[in-house]
């Protein structure tokens, strides 16, 4: 019997609503990566708030050496200021947004975070789109922009790109958004282009992560700490959990897994499972209840026969 693959994820929950988002995040991973035939392994050290009471320093030795030796870092909020802590530490190269929206709709958005690491945040578009639509649009960027991007086209057979200004790119991506896969920009509109991307009718789900050429890479939801709610079971999971899938398909390399944790979270996001902060009436679901919709649709939302078998074996 092969054994399978192990993989180590640093759990940096912090305060607030932190760690009753990760306890779902945890539930779901354990679910998706059994059924897609890895493993999961987590560590949960102290960290931000919760690390200072304890010890007064956000980022102790021994979370700081948890978090340098694993292979991804998931974070429940993204707004901590010990983050800024982590991130100091790894190699750190760009930026990427996922916003998930409808019942099976995802576009990526990649920006560098410096201008050194330009063109390996243009390979990484390509790769991620070479494992989704095999579509990628560059919106706005200077000459060497534009000239960096058809360099690296080069290298790509079969991938369908274009140039967009950023004036063309908002028009579509709020009226069009299924028409686009990965879209790469410099960082300067990023913040723009995620701002039209996240907000339309269907239903959508925004996460956020920091990618390193090597060592782990960080992976977040778009919510802060929402401490006005917290230690309720109110708080809506679905950016964790679509955090938790970014992670196993760009920090893990389990893209399979990570397209089912997906469309688990949009199928309960576009079936009317609803936390308090999207019910206008009434008490809506709580955050173990959108959760258990989310895992219980797992092996449904597994798209090859393959592996639907394997769920259900």
């Amino acid at each position: 019997m092969t054994e399978r693959t192990t993989y180590t994820i640093a759990c940096l929950s912090g305060h607030g609503i932190a760690p009753e988002v990760m306890a779902e995040a945890s539930r779901a991973l354990a679910r998706v990566s059994a059924l897609h035939g890895f493993r999961i392994r987590e560590t949960h050290p102290p960290f931000g708030g919760e690390a200072r009471t304890q010890s007064g320093h956000a980022l102790p030795a021994a979370t700081r050496s948890a978090t340098l030796g694993a292979e991804a870092v998931l974070v429940a909020v993204a707004a901590d200021p010990a983050l800024a802590d982590v991130e100091s530490e790894l190699d750190l190269r760009a930026r990427l947004d996922r916003v998930a929206f409808g019942e099976h709709g995802s576009i990526t958005l990649l920006s560098p975070l410096t201008d050194a690491t330009l063109e390996w945040t243009l390979a990484r578009a390509f790769d991620v789109a070479r494992s989704s639509r095999a579509r990628v649009a560059s919106v706005g960027g200077d000459d060497t922009w534009s000239a960096a991007f058809s360099r690296e086209l080069t290298r790509h057979d079969g991938v369908d790109a274009e140039a967009l200004t950023v004036k063309a790119a908002i028009h579509d991506l709020t009226f069009e958004p299924e028409r686009f896969d990965v879209v790469v920009t410099p960082a300067a509109y990023a913040d723009a282009l995620l701002g039209f991307l996240a907000h339309g009718s269907a239903p959508r789900v925004a996460a956020s992560s920091r990618l390193a050429g090597s060592g782990p890479s960080v992976f977040a939801p778009v919510h802060g700490a929402a401490e006005d709610i917290a230690g309720q079971g109110v708080a809506n999971p679905a950016s964790m959990l679509l955090a938790a899938a970014v992670m196993l398909g760009e920090g893990l390399g389990e893209r399979r897994a990570a397209e089912t944790l997906t469309n688990a979270v949009l199928g309960a996001s576009a079936n009317g499972v609803r936390t308090p902060d999207l019910v206008r009436v009434g008490l809506g679901a709580t955050t173990r209840e959108f959760a258990d919709v989310v895992i219980a649709h797992l092996p449904h939302a597994m798209t090859t026969a393959e592996f639907y078998r394997e769920a259900i074996a």
